[in-house]
């Protein structure tokens, strides 16, 4: 889920900022400005009528929120409780199929990862716990300050700093990086790119729901993974729902499988014993 948008128009998104009483105003009132979005306040997104989705402040940080009687949760980052806490302490270590797909089981060296798309940060920040040094490009805003606000709070987390610190959050296009960096500027590219979503039966995770509120689909993939192979050094990896295509160009010579996703492989060389 990621990627090099431009920033979102309060009127083309429907999107507003606003915080409960215990929300930091001065990040709200600063995003606003930087973003272009209107400034609500002290509000509850229940109240909210004239925006579906507000991005929200609260003594937990900083999340998106549909608004409205009945929404769904918050789609916040968040990696020293929930889903990631739990995966931070029984994931699998290099047995998780995102590692796998990236190497880590073929090497000891400690791989620097390139996450082009990195959305959430969930991908990156398991990589990082595994001991790679990431870099991360989310290049629509709105998503580049749910993250950076996710990282800044694990930062404070004596389990989850060591892990940060080998996290670096990068603001504007991946593809602009790549073209720029030159052969081996890395040594894996991990691609995860937002795909046209055409099953409208198909249950969806609310954080996907909000994602593509907000960011809409990767029409430049093909483009992407032309820089992307450009600039690895040993391989890039791309991540797809295990039924959709592959992206445009080059062909995959392997693939990593599981129950809802798969890893695309386009290696370039073999990694590193050591």
């Amino acid at each position: 889920m990621k990627r090099a948008r431009n920033a979102p128009s309060s009127s083309g998104n429907g999107l507003a900022i606003g915080r409960s009483p215990l929300g930091d105003s001065s990040l709200t009132s600063s995003l606003a400005d930087s973003l272009g979005l209107p400034d609500l306040g002290v509000v509850r997104p229940k109240d909210v009528r004239d925006f579906p989705v507000i991005l929200f402040s609260d003594e937990q940080g900083l999340c998106l929120q549909v608004t409205g009687k009945g929404a769904p949760g918050p789609v916040r980052v968040d990696f020293v409780a929930g889903k990631m806490g739990y995966r931070r302490e029984h994931g699998g270590g290099v047995g998780q199929l995102v590692a796998k797909a990236v190497g880590m089981q073929k090497t000891k060296a400690a791989l620097h990862v390139l996450d082009a798309t990195a959305g959430l940060g969930q991908d990156g920040f398991v990589l990082a716990s595994l001991g790679c040094t990431v870099t991360l490009f989310e290049r629509n805003p709105i998503i580049h300050a749910l993250l950076a606000d996710g990282l800044a709070r694990a930062a404070l987390n004596v389990d989850c700093a060591p892990i940060v610190e080998r996290m670096t959050l990068m603001s504007g296009s991946s593809i602009d990086w790549l073209s720029e960096a030159g052969p081996d500027a890395v040594d894996v590219v991990y691609l995860d790119p937002m795909f046209p979503h055409r099953d409208k039966s198909a249950l969806v995770k609310k954080e996907m729901q909000v994602f593509r509120q907000i960011v809409g689909d990767d029409e430049d993939s093909a483009q992407l993974l032309a820089a992307a192979l450009d600039c690895a050094r040993y391989r890039v990896v791309v991540k797809r729902p295990r039924k959709a295509p592959s992206i445009e160009g080059a062909e995959p010579a392997t693939v990593v499988e599981g129950k809802s996703s798969r890893y695309d492989i386009y290696p370039i060389k073999a990694l590193p014993a050591s």
